[in-house]
């Protein structure tokens, strides 16, 4: 493992952090752009980085040079899925977010949306369909009964996966087949939702060891209408305002629900909830990121910057915070086999 040249001042005792970057999903160019973000801004606040891909030389690497914590700039399954989490636990490397068992429930959005719906938190009405159902039952019939119960316009997406890969939104009886084939390109089951029309936003919580905060939503105002692939991470796409442009009531409101849907669904360190405001004031639930995307284009460190804070101070205050919370010998020892 590679480790990059000190910076002038910087002393024996620096924060020493692993930042993971890469993977093999759909999302890797998000992810290396997040993580060169991620790494840069760490490194202005005088902590020692190192940037690492998910390969078979992770582990042995992670054993020969441990770090005090390490933080997940992998965006998609290997990041969010909770499975390489997991993998992280075994080994004893203390990371920032949320652990595998709370990233598998929010990794999975009609799971996500039902248990904060008993919470109380209003969502769009919804059903998960997977394909084997779709195929078995008929497409016609099928869809035939969700457009009775649900009406249009519809949002369509994968039940797992993000940067908002696979989501469309369906206007007409004619795009939906071919929406829902563009879906299951993605995953084995689609989530389908009643369009809500409103403002958009997406409001990030952190824990700095003093609780959960919520910071200044962004608002989402996409050129094309829906925050897809494209308007996420083409500058120019969307417009964004940070503070989102609500009234005080409103903002209170969003601030609220990211708080109680990073509490009910057990999140730790850092999340981002997107959510929609409609004009009469109701806040709506959409979906919550345990892994929130760190490129220049991205929510968090737009909410960071209006908060008055600097995204590598925060970032090495997280990392702090879990630093040093297992014994690293357990890296060696794994590792070893």
């Amino acid at each position: 493992m590679s480790h990059p040249a000190e910076p002038a001042g910087k002393t024996s005792d620096a924060l020493r952090v692993v930042v993971l970057a890469g993977g093999l999903t759909f999302e890797r160019d998000v992810s290396l752009r997040s993580g060169r973000r991620v790494s840069a801004a760490l490194r202005q606040a005088g902590a020692d980085v190192d940037v690492l891909d998910t390969d078979a030389d992770l582990l042995p690497a992670l054993a020969a040079h441990p770090c005090d914590a390490m933080f997940i700039a992998l965006h998609g399954a290997s990041g969010e899925d909770g499975s390489l989490r997991s993998v992280l636990e075994l080994a004893g490397i203390p990371y920032v977010g949320s652990d595998s068992v709370a990233s598998r429930l929010a990794w999975d959005k009609p799971g996500a949306k039902a248990r904060v719906s008993k919470a109380g938190i209003a969502t769009p009405e919804w059903v998960a369909l997977p394909h084997s159902t779709y195929r078995e039952l008929g497409a016609g019939a099928v869809l035939d009964l969700i457009l009775s119960r649900l009406g249009l316009p519809l949002m369509l997406k994968p039940a797992q996966g993000g940067s908002a890969l696979g989501a469309v939104k369906v206007s007409t009886v004619e795009e939906l087949p071919e929406a829902m084939i563009g879906a299951f390109a993605y995953a084995d089951t689609v989530l389908i939702e009643r369009f809500i029309s409103g403002t958009e936003v997406a409001v990030s919580v952190i824990d700095r060891t003093e609780g959960p905060s919520a910071l200044p939503p962004v608002e989402i105002v996409p050129q094309s209408g829906v925050f897809d692939y494209a308007a996420r991470y083409t500058p120019g796409m969307t417009e964004y305002f940070t503070p989102a442009r609500l009234d005080s009531a409103a903002s209170a409101r969003v601030a609220e629900l990211a708080l109680t849907v990073h509490s009910t669904l057990g999140l730790t360190g850092l999340s981002r909830t997107d959510a929609i405001v409609t004009a009469d004031g109701e806040v709506y639930f959409l979906e919550v990121n345990v892994s929130p995307g760190m490129t220049e284009t991205s929510m968090l460190p737009m909410s960071v910057a209006a908060a008055g804070l600097d995204l590598g101070a925060v970032l090495a205050d997280l990392l702090r915070a879990v630093a040093h919370t297992v014994d690293r010998s357990d890296v060696r020892t794994l590792s070893r086999g």
